[in-house]
């Protein structure tokens, strides 16, 4: 026995109690945490969790997400078996089939659609989790079909483009090392625990913080030297502001632009609008303001920058914006520095942890050619230029316009329609197709539309590969049997393609020869070897980069250097897109009038991520019926109390729920929590507000009206 089993069966009572400590991680939050639990199993039960002392994602500590797995994995709603639809879609009845043919029916319908209309056809789309999409992916493009496509369609892949366009790869903070932090749209402490430990850290240290956000947040209470407070999707033009004090001022680094920053003179130009006359008028921040953050800056010369996936980018000038705030680490010189922003390839999963893998080998040697072009690619061009699959944002309409073809089919994982801009418009897509299959570990709302459903493991019930930054990575181990006759997603994925006999013997091969042959085989470390080890094991060196090592050898961009004006779109024209950051208005074509408040979803509450912790009861207690946030003044306004009923209408339709009265949220704007199956907020939401950019739905800038609901 170990030290760290010593110290947990300490805490266990008496002798012989049957209790087993296992170890495994919570997957519920996305890929960039995935902490360590011991989980106490008796008699084949896990009768509580806990932290793992000394992980390295959460050394011991778990939030409130984290603590709620036992609820979730024991939901009453899990799915236990296959199971085949004899109702409507969407009423909710099935009947229990078995694997055998539940494998059956599908191949036969997939093939069926693959011959009757193509293989583009088939859309294969994955929701959450996100572990298994390698194996997804190498499905589909084994099957014939470009349409692969995920939630990343309106998750982080808008700033993985911006990072594209202006250094070639993705970009991470070195806050070790900083004098300031530019922490835009961050909040740590609803999503990420361990950073916001850190930054905490780092203030008492004597770093300083320039936080921005539309909301008042408990970064901006416990962390900022100065807090800036723009309207919801004024982001990019606040940071122009900034830089065009800066610029004016001469506080940039002249010599670092000449050297490694291409398009200065015409952003400079382009900046130079934003100023004194007009930047209240367009973000609500004052000038005073705007200088007191470039005086900042000036004053702590080594700044680093949050890397926010989803505030900035939910809208339809969001690319553009969070190119803007990029663009603040260039003119000051503060990217590829030690104390700025550096480089951080990423190793798995689009997460960096300091060391190279050849996952993109696996995902895209198989990409079939001469097919045609995935859905959204002509919609989007850019996010087909960079990304090159389906941009799931526009699959809804292309199911029901059935252009530029005909999308018949789905085969999803984890799908959620919730959480797509007008929800209904996607449910009444899903009604449409000739055949849907989804896998999810409850009978969710978009699960009840499927034709098949197919039981999924949790990650107490099945093993993960899973790396973690500084070169560590570990490979769990079943806690627990399945849950009914669950399986994993992978195991679900590779016997499918063994029983429909794709052409890919890689993919045959299963999971566990992928992480092997194109992940650890480069460190000499086996998969077996890494299940037996109680911690993440170090697997990699890893080396603090050189300063300015990768500006001197050539970015990935085409010019080599850090592009302010992307080369990319410059060479584009017919895209219709501008190479520089430019500013757009972010809301919708709404009358203001008639809807005079601005309908934001999506920010982060302590209890839930979208909609899975909704229906575990520890949760949902802690916040029971779906609440807007409104600003107290406006609900004076309106004649409301707390937890007054209100109705929120926008061009879609409207919901009601109950309101809450706060000073965290500005005049004008409400803020709904998404993924209520009771008051969808996502329904109120145009399919067509996209940004024309990454097609990314504008979730945080849509026009609404409030209303007292007596």
């Amino acid at each position: 026995m170990n030290d760290l089993e010593k110290r947990i069966k300490a805490k266990i009572p008496g002798k012989d109690t049957g209790i087993e400590i296992k170890h495994t991680m919570c997957d519920i939050c996305s890929p960039g945490m995935h902490c360590g639990i011991n989980a106490y199993v008796k008699d084949g039960k896990v009768i509580k969790i806990e932290g793992i002392d000394g992980h390295p994602a959460n050394d011991g500590k778990l939030c409130t997400k984290g603590l709620a797995n036992r609820q979730y994995i024991y939901r009453e709603d899990r799915i236990k078996t296959p199971l085949r639809r004899t109702g409507e879609r969407g009423e909710g009845k099935f009947e229990p089939i078995s694997w055998e043919e539940a494998y059956k029916v599908i191949a036969e319908n997939l093939n069926q659609s693959k011959e009757t209309y193509g293989a583009e056809s088939v859309a294969f789309y994955s929701g959450y989790s996100k572990w298994y999409r390698q194996l997804l992916r190498r499905f589909c493009y084994a099957f014939g079909s470009p349409n692969y496509g995920c939630e990343s369609s309106a998750c982080y892949t808008a700033t993985f483009m911006a990072w594209k366009l202006a250094a070639g790869e993705q970009g991470e903070p070195d806050m070790e090392h900083s004098d300031l932090f530019l922490g835009w749209a961050f909040n740590p402490f609803y999503s990420s625990y361990r950073g916001a430990q850190y930054a905490m850290m780092r203030k008492e240290q004597g770093m300083k913080f320039l936080i921005v956000d539309t909301r008042k947040t408990p970064a901006s209470e416990k962390l900022a030297d100065l807090f800036l407070q723009p309207r919801t999707g004024t982001d990019g033009a606040l940071a122009h502001a900034i830089a065009n004090v800066l610029i004016q001022r001469g506080w940039i680094d002249k010599e670092y632009i000449e050297k490694y920053v291409y398009g200065f003179e015409e952003y400079a130009e382009y900046v130079s609008q934003f100023d004194e006359t007009n930047i209240e008028a367009l973000t609500g921040v004052s000038y005073e303001q705007v200088v007191a953050a470039a005086e900042l800056i000036h004053e702590n010369p080594k700044m680093s920058c949050n890397e926010s996936s989803a505030p900035l980018c939910h809208h339809r000038n969001g690319l553009q914006n969070y190119r803007a705030v990029m663009a603040l680490l260039a003119i000051t010189g503060n990217f590829d520095c030690k104390g700025g922003q550096f480089l951080s390839p990423h190793t798995y999963m689009h997460v960096g942890c300091g060391f190279k893998t050849r996952e993109e080998e696996y995902l895209y040697e198989t990409k079939p050619q001469n097919t045609r072009l995935p859905v959204g690619a002509i919609r989007f061009p850019l996010w087909n230029y960079l990304e090159g699959e389906m941009q799931a944002m526009d699959l809804s309409r292309q199911i029901l316009e059935e252009s530029p073809y005909k999308v018949k089919t789905i085969f999803a994982l984890g799908m959620n329609a919730r959480m797509f801009p007008d929800s209904g418009k996607m449910f009444q897509a899903l009604k449409h197709l000739d055949f849907f299959v989804d896998t999810d570990l409850f009978m969710t709302d978009t699960a009840k539309y499927a034709d098949i459903v197919l039981p999924a493991c949790s990650s107490f019930e099945r093993g993960e590969f899973k790396p973690y930054p500084g070169g560590f990575a570990w490979y769990t181990s079943p806690v627990i049997e399945p849950i009914g006759q669950a399986k994993s997603d992978v195991q679900i994925i590779t016997e499918l393609a063994r029983y429909m006999n794709l052409p890919d013997e890689q993919l045959k091969e299963g999971y566990e020869s992928f992480v092997q042959k194109y992940i650890l085989d480069d460190y000499n470390v086996t998969v077996e070897e890494l299940k037996k080890v109680e911690l993440p094991k170090k697997i990699a060196e890893v080396n603090f980069p050189e300063d300015y090592g990768d500006l001197k050898h050539g970015l990935k961009t085409m010019t080599g250097k850090f592009e302010l004006k992307s080369s990319i779109i410059e060479q584009h024209p017919e895209w219709g897109l501008d190479a520089l950051p430019t500013y757009k208005s972010p809301l919708d074509d709404a009358d203001e009038e008639a809807y005079p408040f601005v309908l934001t979803s999506g920010s982060r509450i302590p209890n839930a991520i979208h909609s899975r912790l909704h229906g575990v009861p520890n949760n949902r207690s802690l916040r029971p019926e779906p609440t807007a946030d409104m600003n107290s003044l406006d609900c004076e306004q309106l004649g409301l109390k707390e937890h007054d009923n209100i109705k929120i209408s926008t061009l879609r339709g409207s919901i009601v729920v109950k309101v809450h009265l706060t000073q965290t949220i500005p005049q004008g704007l409400v803020n709904l929590y998404h993924g209520y199956s009771e008051a969808d907020t996502n329904k109120l939401m145009d399919s067509n507000h996209l940004d024309p950019y990454s097609g990314f739905p504008a979730y945080r800038s849509t026009r609404c009206m409030v209303e007292k609901k007596e």
